[in-house]
């Protein structure tokens, strides 16, 4: 039986397979310059495929000592700084589902409120000093730890799952830690898994936190350190032309090697694979989740 296409499919098609190109190309081409030679890269004429393999690029990365201890911070940040906001936040949304709770109304306005009015940079850095967290590792999991919406689609979520349930696991004896932990929690798989994947991403790619909260080289997270080095890079080129210009002759440079362009891509190329190896297991409940904790049926 053969399938017939219109017009209109062929153009949907077209469009949505230049869009899906659009956001992978940059991958590609990111890919493709890290894994050729940094000096060759220069030449430009870099596509999709390296034109001069090598892997000099990511031993040169490798083997600075501030990328594993910054990888450990981004690591440690995300792992603890999601378990915490995930269990919290389905603690709060729990709480918030039950019209049982006194005060319901009340706290959930309150946990909105800050959504609506910000005191700003300043106010915010001077609170964060009064209580210890500026040059913390804390600092990175503490303010992260609650999200309104995050909490309004879990709460959402909750809403749908059957009174029930409830009910006769207090007939068994339950209490309400008990019934969060062994009913609640293995039901919200995928609205868990749906906010995991937002808030893991928002740890992994944090840079801003590492920039003006801490001053400690060894807290450094590796997205910040990522944003110095290429803050470095771009000065040291300009330093570098505005030499070779005031000299009236250019500088010579060996014909192979890495650059501070071509290690910048490999720094990429590091710090966005981990992601990308994550989001294919939570992609199946990133739907479901988003969908079930945002309409309730």
């Amino acid at each position: 039986m053969k399938r017939s296409f219109s017009l209109f499919s062929i153009i949907n098609y077209t469009v949505l397979a230049l869009l899906a190109f659009s956001m992978v190309y940059p991958f590609i081409y990111i890919l493709a310059y890290s894994l050729n030679d940094g000096k060759d890269s220069m030449m430009g004429a870099i596509y999709f495929l390296p034109r001069k393999f090598t892997l000099e690029n990511y031993a040169e990365v490798f083997e600075n000592a501030k990328i594993w201890q910054a990888y450990k911070i981004t690591i440690l940040r995300t792992v603890i700084g999601t378990f915490l906001h995930v269990l919290l936040s389905t603690m709060m949304a729990y709480a918030l589902a039950r019209k049982t709770l006194p005060g319901r109304n009340f706290f959930a306005f309150y946990i909105f409120l800050p959504t609506i009015f910000s005191a700003g940079f300043i106010p915010y850095f001077i609170t964060l000093k009064q209580i210890g967290l500026i040059n913390s590792f804390w600092v990175y999991v503490i303010p992260m730890l609650f999200n309104f919406m995050h909490i309004v689609i879990i709460r959402t979520f909750l809403q749908g799952i059957p009174e029930e349930l409830e009910e006769s696991a207090k007939i068994d004896g339950y209490g309400d830690f008990q019934i969060f932990m062994k009913i609640i929690l293995p039901l919200s798989g995928p609205v868990l898994a749906t906010i995991s994947l937002f808030i893991g991403v928002a740890h992994w790619n944090d840079w801003f936190a590492g920039a003006y909260y801490v001053s400690n080289k060894d807290l450094i997270p590796v997205q910040t350190l990522l944003q110095q080095l290429l803050s470095e890079a771009e000065a040291l080129s300009s330093s570098m032309q505005r030499a070779a210009q005031s000299g009236g002759q250019t500088v010579n440079v060996n014909t192979a090697g890495a650059t501070p362009e071509s290690m910048r891509m490999a720094l990429l190329v590091i710090t966005v694979f981990p992601i990308l190896c994550v989001y294919p297991f939570l992609q199946r409940y990133f739907v479901k989740g988003v969908m079930i904790g945002s309409v309730k049926g």
